[in-house]
């Protein structure tokens, strides 16, 4: 067939020039667009991996992707490890600038994240520290709203602390008439989570670091008016940059600081003497501690009787009941004591004997009782008075001191200090924080799992074996039946308790009772090869 018979031409290049494709173009247009995509994708990973900077935090808090700064629980708050000021000013005092320059990066990141991708531990600070001097944070500051203290190590004084207090300004002004300067702030890992959020070397060699309070709690000073409460800020103002005192304004607190303690300096007399033993720190005359706010104790719900076929009888309507049916008194719950039980004026079948800090008074007459009398041991800040020693159970008439008044509370649920050599913060009853409260029977099974960091509070009656001034070796009270078992064998459990200075502990052949409104608070739990347990508390009650 003839291959020109069905000639067909193309209606659109009939007659045209057919156009050429400009791949050089189309090359440039792409090129550009896959390097904005890279430059996007690489500044988003800038922007979310770097929220410490402040063009980063302004974008993303206008894109809502910052969360603020939220309060953490005692129980809930992120890990980390406790150091002191001379551990604190050791592990960075080393640091080069570029490597501090990256460290201060990585924990304020922390905290904008709310420390959800932490590397590592947090670094919280513990120790003594005093205030040179304390100013009222404004807009031009990192933290806008509160109050910020300067502050010298009192352990180790190359290392300065500016603690940060963000708050309401409502909170201000009694802020500035508690945190005055020379007033001592005491940091413990038991209560305090002070996180550090930057670090700064000075130009002499020293180190300032700044720390946060995590819980942003409630706080009180133990010899002045008022409380005040904390709170997260809803926004940072990176720009403002760190650290909060500037140069200048640091230069001006230890100028008035050095002229203050110049005016408070001791007596010639307290000065230490070559040769000499130099004496212990004298305890500070007010601190700033920080107020928990125990939770009420919720007694256990009744339990409805049960048939023989395990299923809860209704209880009868009107009052009337069925026919030969005798009446069953309801079940009532155990009662919970909020607070010590002391003896009163009034004959009681099981007097319990308080020792007072008032002079030794006469001896009361003897009365009859079945069972024996156990005893209280108040601490005190006297020499320990005469207190009613225990005797074996017989239905002898058994002489006890008179009980005196227990004074009412006047600091709520304040944690007020101790003082002397060894201090800690005390609690009045039932007001301590939530913990764990065990009996002498669940020691074994703590020795072999530990501790591990969590609140262990112990109860239970316990024999004085050795009184000494501030420390005490118990042993868990026997019953008969105990000892008849145990073929006349003592007890395997020894609870050595350590008394803050002030405290008296209870005489020798006393009988100690504590319940889950009084316990002891359990620090370290060692065995011995010989089953012998060693179970070290301390005195946490008022």
């Amino acid at each position: 067939m003839d291959p020109g018979l069905f000639r067909y031409d193309e209606p659109y290049t009939y007659g045209r020039p057919r156009r050429r494709t400009n791949y050089f173009a189309w090359t440039v247009a792409i090129l550009l667009l896959t390097g904005l995509a890279i430059s996007a994708w690489i500044g988003s990973f800038y922007i979310i991996g770097q929220p410490e900077r402040p063009e980063s935090y302004r974008i993303l808090q206008k894109l809502h992707k910052v969360d603020p700064p939220k309060r953490f629980e005692l129980t809930a708050a992120p890990a980390g490890e406790f150091l002191t000021a001379q551990q604190v000013f050791e592990r960075y005092s080393t640091m080069g600038a570029a490597e501090l320059t990256k460290v201060n990066g990585e924990l304020v990141r922390n905290y904008i994240r709310n420390f959800q991708q932490v590397r590592g531990l947090v670094p919280y600070v513990i120790g003594r520290y005093t205030i040179m001097e304390a100013r009222e944070l404004g807009p031009h500051d990192v933290f806008t709203s509160g109050m910020v203290a300067l502050t010298n190590a009192v352990e180790h004084g190359e290392l300065l602390m500016e603690h940060v207090y963000p708050a309401d300004p409502q909170a201000v002004p009694l802020m500035k008439q508690a945190l005055t300067v020379g007033l001592e702030v005491k940091l413990e890992r038991t209560h305090d989570l002070s996180a550090v959020i930057h670090v700064e070397r000075l130009e002499d060699g020293r180190l300032m670091i700044t720390t946060l309070p995590l819980l942003y709690g409630q706080y009180m000073v133990t010899r002045g008016p008022g409380t005040f409460t904390l709170e997260p800020p809803l926004d940072l103002n990176l720009e403002a940059g760190w650290p909060l005192f500037k140069q200048s304004l640091r230069a001006k607190a230890e100028a008035r600081f050095a002229s203050y303690r110049q005016q408070k300096a001791p007596a010639p007399a307290n000065l230490p003497v070559p040769g000499l033993a130099p004496s212990v720190t004298p305890p500070a005359e007010n601190e700033l501690v920080r107020i928990e706010q125990a939770v009420a104790v919720q007694p256990p719900a009744a339990m409805p009787k049960l048939d023989k076929h395990g299923k809860p009888i209704p209880a009868p309507k009107g009052g009337k009941l069925a026919k030969n049916q005798k009446a069953v008194p309801a079940p009532t719950a155990a009662p919970v004591a909020s607070r010590p039980v002391v003896a009163k004026e009034t004959p009681s079948p099981t007097p319990i004997a308080v020792a007072a800090a008032s002079p030794p008074p006469k001896p009361a007459a003897p009365e009859p009782t079945e069972s024996q009398p156990s005893v209280v041991a108040k601490p005190v800040a006297t020499p320990p008075e005469r207190v009613a020693v225990a005797s074996p159970p017989v239905a002898t008439p058994v002489p006890a001191l008179p009980a005196q008044p227990v004074p009412p509370d006047a600091s709520g649920n304040a944690l007020a200090s101790t003082a002397g050599g060894s201090t800690w913060k005390t609690f009045p009853a039932g007001k301590m924080p939530l913990g764990r409260l065990i009996t002498t029977g669940d020691l074994k099974d703590l020795a072999d799992r530990g501790i591990a960091g969590e609140r262990v509070y112990l109860k239970g009656q316990f024999v004085v074996n050795i009184a000494d001034a501030n420390r005490a070796v118990l042993r868990p009270r026997q019953r008969l039946t105990d000892t008849v078992l145990r073929f006349g064998a003592g007890s395997s459990t020894r609870i050595i308790v350590d008394y803050p200075a002030g405290y008296s502990p209870p005489a020798q052949g006393s009988v100690v009772n504590r319940d889950e409104s009084r316990p002891y608070e359990i620090t370290e739990v060692r065995k011995q090869d010989d089953g012998q347990l060693n179970v070290f508390v301390r005195e946490i009650m008022r």
